[in-house]
C-alpha cells in the first residue's frame, strides 16, 4: 500500500510539474496588436454595420469572429484631440490638445472672417512628452512598435518616434489628404513611390503588411487617410473605385 501511494505521489508531482511548466510557457506569450484607425468613418459605413454601398469583407470577417463594442464614445469629434487621447488614455482637457492642430484660435479666428463674440480657446499644438503613451508602455513589456499613416499630433519634437514608435511609414504633413497627393506620386514622409496612380490608403496597407510580416512587429498602428477634397469628377470616380 505504501509503495502504491509513493508511486501515485511521484506521478502526481511530475504531472503537476509538467502542467506548471506548460502554464508558464503560455503565460509568457504576448498577443500581437493591430490598431486600425480611420478618420471620418460613419457608423454605417461598414458592411457589418449595415452599409449596402461600401464593401468591407475583411473587416466584416474580423467583426463576425470577435467581440464588438457598439456603445463607445470618442473623446472628441475631431482628429488631433481624439488621437492624443488614444495615445495617452487621457481626456482632452488633460493633455491640452482640444482642437485639430492647425485650427485658428483666439484673435486669429478673425482671419477666417469670423466675428463671433466667443472666440475659440487656445490649445496645445503638440502632444507633450510628459505623458506616457501606449507604444511607450508596450515597449517596456518587450513589444516592437510600428505606425503607418496619419499622425497629426505634433511636428518636430512630437513625432511618432518621439512617443515610442520604432518605425514610421507614410506620415502625412497635414490632417487629411487632398486629391493632389492621394494618388502616387505621394507627398508623404518615409514612403517611396511605387505604382503611378496607386492610392494612399492601399499603399499604406500593403507597405504595413510587408513590414509586419518581415519584422514581426507586435504593436502595429494603421491610421488610414482618405481623400477629403476630391474636387473633380475624375477624382470622385477614382474614390468610388477605392471605396467599393
Amino acid at each position: 500500500m505504501r509503495v502504491t501511494f509513493k508511486v501515485f505521489l511521484v506521478v502526481l508531482i511530475v504531472f503537476m510539474g509538467c502542467n506548471q511548466g506548460r502554464y508558464k510557457k503560455t503565460e509568457k506569450r504576448k498577443p500581437n496588436i493591430i490598431f486600425i484607425l480611420a478618420d471620418d468613418l460613419g457608423y454605417s459605413d461598414l458592411g457589418i454595420t449595415g452599409s449596402k454601398y461600401y464593401e468591407t469583407p475583411h473587416i466584416d470577417k474580423i467583426a463576425n469572429e470577435s467581440v464588438n463594442f457598439t456603445q463607445g464614445y470618442s473623446s472628441s469629434r475631431i482628429c488631433s484631440p481624439s488621437r492624443a487621447s488614444i495615445m495617452t488614455g487621457q481626456f482632452t482637457a488633460r493633455h491640452g490638445v482640444t482642437d485639430w492642430i492647425g485650427a485658428k484660435s483666439g484673435e486669429q479666428w478673425r482671419e477666417n472672417k469670423r466675428y463671433d463674440k466667443l472666440l475659440p480657446a487656445e490649445y496645445k499644438n503638440y502632444l507633450s512628452r510628459d505623458f506616457v503613451t501606449l507604444p511607450e508602455a508596450l515597449k517596456e513589456e518587450g513589444y516592437k512598435t510600428f505606425i503607418a499613416g496619419k499622425w497629426h499630433i505634433g511636428e518636430k519634437g512630437s513625432l511618432p518616434k518621439d512617443h515610442g514608435f520604432d518605425v514610421e511609414k507614410g506620415r502625412y504633413r497635414r490632417g487629411g489628404s487632398s486629391s493632389r497627393f492621394y494618388y502616387s506620386p505621394f507627398d508623404v514622409f518615409h514612403l517611396e513611390d511605387n505604382k503611378l496612380g496607386e492610392n494612399l490608403s492601399m499603399r499604406l496597407a500593403r507597405n504595413g503588411s510587408v513590414h509586419y510580416r518581415s519584422e514581426r512587429f507586435s504593436i502595429f498602428c494603421l491610421p488610414f487617410i482618405l481623400c477629403r477634397t476630391c474636387s473633380n469628377s475624375n477624382d470622385r470616380t477614382k474614390m468610388e473605385k477605392v471605396q467599393r
